[in-house]
């Protein structure tokens, strides 16, 4: 009995079992990761699919753009490079990612720079501040694209891992980061876009390393022990920083959204509006919500209207307030918009 509970766990965790031959498997991940004719126009048009849906705050647009990118096919084949000591297909593949990179920074800039709707979407800084819950999305999500990248079969595995670990959204905001000029949103989108890419070939090469691929330069252990130690280092560098914020949004989620007197609560997140305001507006320092009862004295009864206190630390133009009040109305329809000045 019990060597047969371990025959079935075997077969349970086993990926070797349907595992596709070592030829197919260089040959697929290979011609993955050619930057060519054909790719290069798709991931153009998963630029601007993706970049439209950001603009105009289109989830399935986004993911229709993330199902299109070719550049899930790249990071693969670096990873793949460097776990079979391939040097020339690393480097092939390197200098093809950058390419792709550069290609779509170019085009998403130049389409954000010409469309009349520059305000921020929800959509476009959700990818500004990447934590450590995007570091296990794509080590999971690398995981479970190169097992299901392997089989005999083919299964609905890449779309999947392709729409999980978001690769063309932070490069398209990382895009229009530079179009409005923001250091910020710039830097921000580019390091989810890094977390995404370092981890998906990190899981990549642990991967292929498992399944014993053949290797075209074998290492020595000094090699190997040089080797653990830079993925290791880099691993860390890269962690770091989406450590420190997921401590921050953490805090931020601790913090007491106190409401207004007379005001109870509605089904709105607050905190997340608050930062999204406060990242395009610096002025604006908190903002409260709810429902305010009111005395109507025409009427002579009492109305209960949905009202939102935006607290600022210093007064802005009217034009900022107008475009607040439109950033507000796409999350909520409210009766009443407050502006408060009350200082740091």
């Amino acid at each position: 009995m019990k060597e047969h509970i371990k025959h079935v766990l075997k077969l349970a965790f086993s990926i070797h079992g349907d595992t596709a031959s070592y030829d197919e498997i260089h040959e697929r991940i290979v011609s993955g990761g050619e930057v060519r004719g054909t790719n290069l126009c798709i991931m153009i048009f998963a630029i601007f699919i993706a970049s439209i849906g950001l603009n105009m705050n289109s989830t399935a647009v986004i993911i229709g753009a993330m199902l299109i990118s070719p550049l899930m096919g790249t990071i693969m084949a670096i990873g793949y490079g460097i776990a079979t000591g391939d040097i020339d297909e690393t480097e092939d593949s390197i200098l093809g990612l950058l390419f792709q990179v550069i290609t779509c920074l170019i085009t998403s800039a130049i389409y954000f720079t010409i469309t009349p709707i520059t305000t921020a979407s929800p959509e476009l800084l959700a990818r500004t501040t990447p934590t450590i819950w995007d570091v296990l999305i794509a080590v999971f999500g690398g995981f479970a694209g190169i097992i299901g990248f392997t089989r005999k079969e083919k299964s609905n595995v890449i779309p999947g891992v392709a729409i999980a670990t978001a690769l063309m959204p932070p490069l398209c905001t990382a895009g229009y980061g530079i179009a409005i000029k923001s250091f910020k949103y710039f830097a921000g989108a580019l390091y989810l876009f890094i977390i995404n890419t370092y981890f998906i070939c990190l899981a990549t090469i642990i991967g292929l390393l498992i399944m014993k691929v053949p290797q075209k330069t074998e290492r020595d252990e000094e090699r190997k022990k040089k080797f653990r130690a830079v993925l290791i280092r880099n691993t860390a560098i890269i962690i770091i920083p989406s450590l420190i914020f997921a401590m921050k949004m953490v805090e931020k989620e601790k913090e007491d959204t106190t409401e207004p007197i007379g005001i109870s609560g509605i089904s709105l997140d607050v905190r997340k509006l608050s930062e999204q305001l406060s990242v395009i507006y610096p002025e604006v320092s908190d903002i409260s919500a709810g429902y305010l009862k009111e005395w109507d004295s025409s009427e002579e009864k009492q109305h209960e209207n949905m009202n939102v206190i935006v607290y600022l630390s210093k007064d802005i133009s009217a034009d900022k307030k107008e475009k607040i009040k439109e950033f507000i109305d796409v999350e909520t329809k409210f009766d009443k918009i407050q502006f408060i000045v009350r200082g740091e």
